[in-house]
């Protein structure tokens, strides 16, 4: 069902309930078992200093890059506020039915990334865990909230760039770690992140079809105040800088491998049935994607210029 009326939250929810227990059903068929165990080394832990008398951690207890620490920190400290996620998209959704199952299930498996992530760092010592404890409480005591979690299709929208932002992040992070055991555990990290984006990608494109101008508007308005769920933590916009600088998250990247292929899987330039504002909102998506454009341009020349001052001339005299 197409319609130009616009649908009220309740609406919305009965529509894709349908949707949703379809890609629940595929995203239980698809999503493979694992265990965070089986990817820590935990032969490599000992005992920290404290009650048990152990070693205090040192900056030199592993060879992990600095900027892969940051981003190993991000990343953590994003899922650690769990707890605020669940709570919005639980209050969203609802409890019941297949929106409920989903929430739950997603819910579950957002934990047990986090669960990893903390134990292989606490045992490679990768982080001074009384820094992180302490950037944890601070940012699970903030919470979380973004200028859209009222609105179902708002929520849709910035979940299926954010999960396929998050995917990216973990994977990149990965490899600058030069681990392979990290490597392997932020891949199989992302993994779920993928079906996740999947997910949500799925619903929102079910949306178009039966609210296409509150699916646009609703896109239009999350890609123009766009931030990923970490912006809260504490110190963000250096990590963030970091982190790009290390061609880890980048604007690049942020447009063509999270707006533009997510854009191009709604197909929103020939979306039909638009309404005044779903044609503007449209109009405001294309000039988002030139604005990125440029924005990324600049960041690339930028960050090359940068490079190259601090690459020792070639020849210099010692």
């Amino acid at each position: 069902m197409t319609t130009s009326a616009r649908l009220s939250q309740t609406a919305l929810l009965i529509e894709l309930e349908p949707v949703v227990e379809k890609n629940l059903n595929r995203h239980l068929s698809v999503a493979k078992e694992w265990f965070p165990h089986e990817y820590v080394p935990w032969s490599e832990g000992r005992t920290f200093d404290g009650p048990l008398g152990g070693e205090a951690w040192s900056p030199t207890d592993s060879t992990i890059p600095e900027v892969a620490r940051t981003a190993l920190i991000v990343n953590l400290l994003t899922e650690d506020n769990l707890p605020s996620y669940h709570h919005q998209i639980a209050t969203l959704f609802g409890p019941d039915g297949a929106w409920g199952h989903w929430v739950g299930r997603w819910t579950a498996e957002e934990g047990r990334h986090g669960t990893a992530i903390r134990d292989y760092l606490t045992v490679t010592r990768a982080v001074d865990p009384v820094a992180l404890e302490r950037a944890r409480m601070v940012h699970m005591t903030a919470g979380y909230t973004n200028a859209h979690d009222d609105d179902v299709l708002h929520s849709l929208a910035y979940v299926s760039f954010q999960e396929l932002a998050t995917r990216i992040s973990h994977r990149n992070t990965g490899r600058v770690t030069g681990d392979p055991n990290c490597e392997a555990l932020l891949a199989r990290v992302a993994a779920d992140e993928n079906l996740h984006m999947v997910f949500y990608r799925n619903l929102l494109a079910a949306a178009f079809e039966v609210a296409p101008s509150q699916a646009m508007r609703a896109v239009a308005d999350v890609l123009g105040d766009f931030s990923m769920p970490g912006v809260g933590i504490e110190g963000f916009a250096r990590k963030s800088v970091a982190i790009a600088l290390a061609g880890i998250y980048d604007l690049r990247q942020h447009r063509d491998d999270v707006v533009a292929p997510v854009l191009r899987q709604w197909d929103v330039f020939n979306v039909s049935g638009l309404d005044a504002d779903g044609e503007t909102a449209r109009d405001q998506i294309a000039a988002h994607l030139d604005t990125l454009e440029q924005q990324a341009s600049r960041f690339e020349e930028k960050r090359a210029a940068r490079a190259a001052r601090l690459t020792p001339t070639s020849g210099a005299s010692t």
